[in-house]
This record gives C-alpha cells, structure tokens and sequence, in this order.
C-alpha cells in the first residue's frame, strides 16, 4: 500500500484565486490593446487586461487580508479570456505580461513567504497548438496526426455542425481538440510541462478536469516527476465527487473541496438558494440541510480520505465554475459570513475567489469572473473585516489548522464544535437561525474561556452561552493538567438539542 504523504505547508495556507484578467490591470502591458472597461459587466469574449504584473502590485493587500497562497487561473498563451484554451505551454500569455511577470511575481511572492499554484490544462487545447495547427495544413501527411484523436477529414474546428469537427473535443466544443495521451509524445510532452514550470519556481499545480485523462498510470508518472523536482510542490486535482480513486497516495495530494461548498450553501443558505442559478453549474442541485444533515455530511467528508488529504483540501466556497456565493444566496452576506467562519475553522485549506471577500455578486460563467473593484468605496468593509478577522484567527490557532474534531451540540439551527491541539483550544458555535440561541456546553470547573469579542466564559461542569440570531460565536480557551477540557461529555452531546 502507497504511504500518503502530502505537503506540510498546505495544512497552514489559506488560498485565494485569482481570475488573472480580472484581479488588478498595471501599466507594464501595452496600452494599444483593445479592452473592455474594467466595471462594466464580463462578457464572454472580451478582455479586460488584468495581468500579473498587476497582482504583484497587490500583494501588500492580499498578505493584510493573511493570504499565504495564490491558485491563478491558467496564464499560458490562449486566444480566450480564461486562457483553457493553451496554444503555447511554455509561454506566459503577453497579456498577462510574458515570462518576465510570472519570474518577478514568484520571486516577490517568495519573497514574503507566500506560494504560488499554477492551473494545468493538460486534456485539452486551443486550434492555435502548433501539433493541431500543422494538421490542419498537413492533414493526414502531419508528424502529429497522432497527438489527436482524429475521425474524419477534412477537420471543421470552426462552424461545425455539433459532434461533426471530425475530432475528439472536450465536450464536443471544436475550440478544445481533446489531447490523446496514449500517444506517448504527448505523455512526455505533459510531463516536461509540468516539470518545466516546478523548475522554474511555481510551488504546484492543479489540475484541469483531469478525470477527463482516464489512465492512472499517467497521473502516477505527473506525480513522479513533480515530485522528483519539489517534494514539496502540491498537486491538487479538479474533481467535483468522491475522488478515492486518485487519492490514494500515488497520484494527487488533494481535490478542490466542491462538497465542502455543497453544504454550507444546503446549511447556511438552506431554504433561500437560489436553485434556478444552481442549475446551471456543475452542482446541478442542492438539498437544504438542517444542522443534524450538515453535521452528517461534515463527518462524512472528514472520514472519506486519509488523514493527512484530508488536511490539505482545497475548501472553497466558489469558483471560476459556480456563480458567487452571495448570489446563490440571493444577496444575503450573512450566510457568506457564517460559511467563511466555519471554513477559516475547518480542517484542510482555505481557498477564497477574488472578491468575495469584498462583497462581490456574480452569476454563473461569465457573470462570476467580473473585474475586483479597486475603489474602497465600492467595497463592502464589514465584509471585509471579518473575513480578514476570520483568517487572523485561523493563523493564530494552531488547533484550527492541525487539531481534532470533537461536535458539542447539533440542532436544526445551529452547530457547536471544538478544535484542540494541545493546550489550544477553540470553540465555534454557528446559529443560522433567526432567534437568539442559548446553549449550555460541557466547560470545566473553574477554567475559563475567552469569546471572540474579548469577554470571559467561566465554566463549572457547563457553562451557558448565548448567540445571536445569524451569527457565530468562537470562545478561546487553554488547557491545562488541573483544568481539561470533558471530551467524554463533549462526545456525549454530539447531536443532542
């Protein structure tokens, strides 16, 4: 059996990701390109010009929010706005300013301790790849009619009936010839991508719908070589369901966390989610959750991999993928709130979409990829306090990141659990519902315990605490030989009204 072992690092990160077309516009790329406006609302063709010399002029705001690690969207040359359509590996798009910013991004991210996340596109390319170009002019005579899946001629990859561009495409779209990895050219090829990029200084990669390269054996060899340069670097896969298959040591350190999102949006936003916007991403549908169903399905994710993937999931709350969290909950920045102090709070890492920490809106695709508003006052600064809070926290605690997991209380509104490592211990309660909680939690004699807002709870065999409706509650609190902390009691409340 395969030992897991995953980067260390991960366990402490807290992500954000980047859309890097969309995050921050400098003045290091021509200004003779033809752009959107930035605050006008995204379309699906059009740039907007964000760059990466752009996000390293703002990573003093990202280390204030306590950012540690970036995952940006693809950045290779593409002829589409998202760039999942990669015509050229090696290069860095010039829209985004060329090798030249990735090299000074990563050493002035490295520079203060942060990392960077490359996402890989390995199933398919752009019609502008040289091999898929050399066939169109060559047909079958070309050197690398085997690097695609070909099934008739002439190729249409433009203005082609549906099915009929006489490739394999990624769901069936003739911008996306779909790669054939048996050819073992293009295996080699992916491979030296990958390790290219490592060598070049990015800290991993994550991976673009690799389920869609069914052949375990050449993920085992990605890993190989990957890790072969970086022992370190973290290889994180795009899987929306049960991944056992590819975590199991051998392939990817961790998947990003869509079935941590499923359920805060089914618990915090419940009732209130917005389903005809659900429909049309990859959720397909959300069931709303009471406390008992969330807490069930919060013990399941936790139990379905080993514990060291469990610790270095990619938890996020929203993507690229799905409208904003805030829409789906129809504008209600509550549930936002609720959800991200239970992800700052949860095992594994992290992960905030640009702009969600300020408030932004956005339906699905292109709807969720709109410009950051640079202009503070268009900001929602409460929002963005407490998520800067709520990540300070998770950084001042190593219990969050490292510690067990033990539920003190589960109704249908609201949840209690407790995080200790060690002497450090926290508590969060979390009441979605509209009233005032009042809750007795198993406290020891005599210890006492510090609530977020810097005032005392002191505990006799229980102490009482009070929530207010559609808040959360965190009591801080140390352990010592006197005074621990009744684990047997707390196991006992598990799930108990």
């Amino acid at each position: 059996m395969t030992t897991v072992e995953t980067p260390a690092w991960v366990q402490d990160a807290v992500f954000y990701q980047i859309f890097p077309d969309r995050f921050a516009r400098s003045e290091r790329v021509p200004a003779f390109l033809h752009l959107e406006p930035w605050d006008d609302p995204p379309t699906t063709y059009g740039f907007k010009g964000g760059d990466l010399w752009g996000i390293l002029e703002h990573l003093d705001y990202l280390q204030d929010l306590g950012v540690t690690a970036l995952y940006l969207n693809p950045i290779f040359q593409s002829a589409a706005n998202h760039r999942y359509h990669t015509y050229d590996y090696f290069q860095v798009d010039p829209i985004l300013g060329g090798n030249a910013a990735l090299r000074a991004l990563l050493d002035a991210a490295h520079g203060r301790g942060m990392r960077i996340v490359l996402d890989g596109v390995f199933n398919h390319t752009g019609r502008g790849f040289f091999p898929f170009h050399h066939i169109l002019e060559n047909g079958l005579q070309s050197p690398y009619r085997d690097w695609f899946i070909i099934k008739e001629m002439p190729l249409r990859p433009y203005n082609a009936p549906p099915g009929r561009q006489g490739y394999e495409a990624w769901w069936n779209l003739p911008a996306l010839p779909k790669l054939n990895t048996e050819t073992p050219a293009v295996r080699e090829f992916l491979w030296q991508v990958a390790t290219h990029w490592i060598e070049f200084g990015i800290d991993g990669w994550r991976l673009d719908v690799p389920a869609e390269i069914d052949d375990d054996e050449f993920w085992r060899e990605f890993r190989r070589r990957v890790k072969g340069v970086n022992p370190e670097a973290y290889i994180v896969g795009e899987i929306w369901h049960d991944a056992h298959r590819w975590l199991q040591g051998d392939q990817f350190d961790a998947v990003m966390n869509y079935g941590l999102a499923r359920a805060c949006l089914g618990f915090f936003v419940g009732d209130a989610l917005w389903q005809e916007e659900v429909a049309r991403c990859g959720y397909h549908h959300i069931a709303p959750l009471d406390g008992h169903a969330f807490a069930a399905e919060v013990d399941r994710m936790q139990g379905l991999y080993p514990r060291p993937i469990v610790q270095v999931q990619l938890n996020l709350l929203g993507s690229h993928d799905t409208p904003r969290f805030k829409t789906l909950a129809r504008g209600d920045d509550t549930a936002y709130r609720l959800a991200t102090l239970f992800q700052m709070t949860y095992p594994g890492a992290p992960c905030i979409y640009y702009g969600d920490e300020i408030g932004l809106e956005g339906r699905h695709d292109p709807g969720c990829r709109g410009g950051f508003p640079w202009d503070v006052d268009r900001w929602d600064r409460d929002l963005h306090a407490f998520v800067r809070r709520c990540i300070a926290l998770r950084h001042e605690h190593p219990a969050l990141r490292h510690g067990d997991w033990t539920w003190l209380h589960v109704d249908g509104d609201v949840v209690a659990y407790r995080r200790a490592l060690d002497d450090d211990r926290v508590v969060v309660i979390l009441n979605r519902g509209q009233g005032t909680t009042h809750l007795t939690l198993p406290l020891t004699e005599g210890e006492v315990w510090e609530t977020w807002e810097g005032t005392t709870v002191t505990g006799g065999q229980t102490a009482q605490v009070s929530v207010a409706a559609r808040s959360g509650l965190v009591l801080l609190g140390k352990a010592s030989t006197s005074t621990k902390f009744h684990t047997a009691e707390a196991q006992s409340s598990q799930r108990n009204g």
